[in-house]
């Protein structure tokens, strides 16, 4: 009964000691006036405590070789300045942070770190795997001014932290990026994006620097990109993936092919990492004085290096002026478009390569300006067949040409034949009675190479056009997903070397129609040509073409883009059409045989050059006769 009192007892006084307790609490309790004050202590001691994390932050990421703790004494500051001199300021002052911009077609990241630009999205593409296009992220590029101060330290502003800020300048928005020495001294850059447009602005400026830089030691500023892979064949994105350069006034010149090239020119005026379909340039209002570049392959194994293609570098001098810097420049990010790179007026359609001389030309004033006018009112593979038909319709009287020169070849070939066996032994003989036949006949045997070689610019123009044709990618046409990149209707288990991994319809269309047009101009070929004794047997060569051209064609066009071999099929195509029409309906070889034997009647005058090469050949003539009386 005692343990049980002793319980009762005791729970009884828990009970009043807590209400002993809570009575006091309540009598204790804060006025409001009491409340407020605490309220304000606690926000300043929460504001004082973040102060404390971002000093920690800040010093610790800016110089990471030293063992800093959490608050900045005199001993750490003495090292900070040992190592950076008037630009410990900075490291005691900013935070590692990224400010974020965008623009309609721009998504930007820029890092205090350095103060260049750690993300570059372009917000209207994607990729072939429909992820967003980067063309800067996660440490691929690297932008530094590398220079000496006058108390003999050498530093490097990507090791440095820059004070960002971001204001509106009308409808632009401004990011300043500044290397702070004090408040009033500083290394700014300044960027200035404007809506709806790739290029931005960019200045390199300095403030009350001229007794912190040394004006007696190079200054350079180096740009490095590892270009990202955008495409499906990375061997084709690679092809066309280089580093452009424009120097000289005008000048250009380009390197990225080989595994490591060099160069170097004077009075640069504008860099450029070309992506195939995207590229970054970096362009100055007054050139540089010098530029060096290198540019390194990174795909040795194309079933391996798949994330990036080359990597470039720039290494571009920076001069002081009174003792500050002030270079006036631009960025762009964004397509590799001819239209959009043309309409700045600032020769950055060099960077596509259309060819150059009369190829360029011809892309330039008639294929751009056609495929442009086509693919506004038709869908891309259909403005390619019609552009197709337009070209070869134009071309037409070019083959009339070819094809009547062979028929003519062909209807006086056996009496080229009875030359060749009367005057058998007799080399120069035989070539005289030839040419005269030629010349009776009215048949010149170049007549039938001058019109192919007459197309070849058509043909390498379009050649380039199509790789360089920014309409045209992730444009689908039949099983085609892709007019830019290969099509595919089978994936192979294995990598057959210069084919892939994959099959493509449009090359085999293609390489089929080459056959049989091959076929029908080399059997027209071999009737007409002679077989001249001594000399190589032109029918068999063209034989071995006949099979080896669209062997070729099946091999190196299977990673190309696929709206290249759309127009090489439909081409072929409407060329055989079109020979069909001309030997059925158009050339009659026995009218042409009675124009010959008609035309070999009248009297032919001989130009200078004719009858010059007649006196030759008879003098040539009367000279062997001599030596074989001797």
């Amino acid at each position: 009964m005692e343990e049980k009192k002793l319980d009762i007892n005791s729970i009884i006084g828990f009970v009043l000691i807590f209400g002993i307790l809570m009575y006091m609490l309540w009598q204790n309790q804060p006025t409001p006036e009491e409340l407020e004050a605490q309220k304000k202590a606690q926000q300043e001691q929460i504001n004082a405590e973040k102060s404390k994390q971002v000093q920690e932050q800040t010093i610790t990421t800016t110089a990471e070789d030293f063992s800093i703790g959490a608050e900045v004494d005199s001993l750490k500051l003495l090292e900070l300045k040992n190592k950076l001199g008037a630009f410990a300021y900075s490291a005691t002052k900013v935070a590692s942070k990224e400010t974020v911009v965008e623009s309609d077609v721009l998504a930007l990241k820029f890092n205090s770190k350095g103060g260049y630009l750690s993300e570059v999205k372009l917000k209207k593409f994607v990729n072939f795997n429909d992820e967003p296009i980067y063309i800067v992220k996660e440490n691929n590029a690297e932008f530094n001014i590398n220079f000496g101060t006058n108390d003999s330290r050498i530093l490097n502003t990507k090791d440095l932290y820059f004070e960002p800020t971001v204001t509106k300048n009308g409808g632009n928005i401004v990011v300043s990026m500044k290397l702070k020495v004090s408040e009033n001294q500083f290394l700014e850059y300044r960027y200035e994006l404007k809506a709806g447009d790739y290029m931005m602005d960019f200045t390199i400026r300095s403030q009350g620097l001229s007794g912190v830089i040394n004006s007696s030691q190079p200054i350079n500023l180096d740009w490095n990109l590892k270009t990202y892979r955008h495409a499906k064949s990375i061997t084709y994105e690679n092809r066309y993936t280089e580093l452009v350069y424009e120097y000289e006034g005008g000048k250009d010149d380009y390197l990225g092919q080989r595994e490591l090239s060099e160069d170097s020119g004077e009075d640069v005026t504008y860099v450029a990492f070309k992506q195939h379909f995207f590229t970054s340039i970096l362009l100055a209002d007054s050139p540089f004085k010098t530029g060096a570049f290198t540019s390194e392959n990174l795909v040795r194994d194309e079933e391996i290096d798949t994330v990036f293609t080359k990597a470039f570098t720039a290494k571009l001098p920076l001069e002081l002026n009174g003792g500050e810097l002030n270079k006036t420049m631009n960025w762009y990010y964004g397509p590799s478009d001819y239209k959009i790179l043309n309409a700045y007026d600032r020769n950055l359609d060099e960077i596509v390569p259309l060819g150059w001389g009369i190829f360029g030309w011809i892309n330039r004033y008639v294929f751009i300006p056609l495929f442009g006018f086509l693919g506004g009112i038709l869908p891309y593979g259909f403005a390619i067949i019609v552009m197709t038909i337009l070209v070869r319709i134009v071309m037409s009287p070019v083959t009339y040409k070819s094809y009547l020169s062979q028929a003519k070849m062909k209807v006086i070939k056996p009496e080229i034949t009875e030359i060749s066996e009367k005057y058998k032994d007799n080399a120069m003989k035989k070539q005289q009675e030839t040419m005269a036949l030629y010349s009776k006949a009215g048949v010149s045997p170049m007549a039938g190479c001058l019109p192919a070689l007459m197309q070849l610019p058509v043909f390498y123009a379009l050649f380039q056009f199509f790789p360089s044709a920014f309409d045209l990618r992730q444009k689908s046409f039949l099983w085609a997903e892709d007019l830019s990149s290969y099509d595919t209707i089978a994936e192979l288990p294995f990598h057959i070397p210069f084919y892939g991994d994959h099959v493509s319809l449009f090359p085999i269309l293609a390489s089929v129609a080459i056959f049989f047009y091959m076929q029908m101009t080399t059997g027209q070929q071999v009737a007409s040509q002679p077989t001249q004794e001594g000399m190589p047997d032109m029918g068999k060569m063209m034989k071995y073409m006949m099979y080896f051209s669209p062997l070729m064609m099946l091999f190196f066009f299977n990673n190309y883009a696929s709206g290249l071999s759309l127009y090489y099929f439909i081409s072929n195509l409407i060329t055989i059409g079109i020979m069909l029409v001309i030997k059925n309906f158009i050339i009659d070889e026995d009218k042409i045989h009675a124009k010959i034997q008609e035309n070999k009647k009248k009297p032919k005058k001989q130009n200078r050059f004719q009858q010059k090469m007649a006196e030759m050949m008879e003098q040539a003539e009367k000279q062997k006769q001599t030596q074989k009386r001797k």
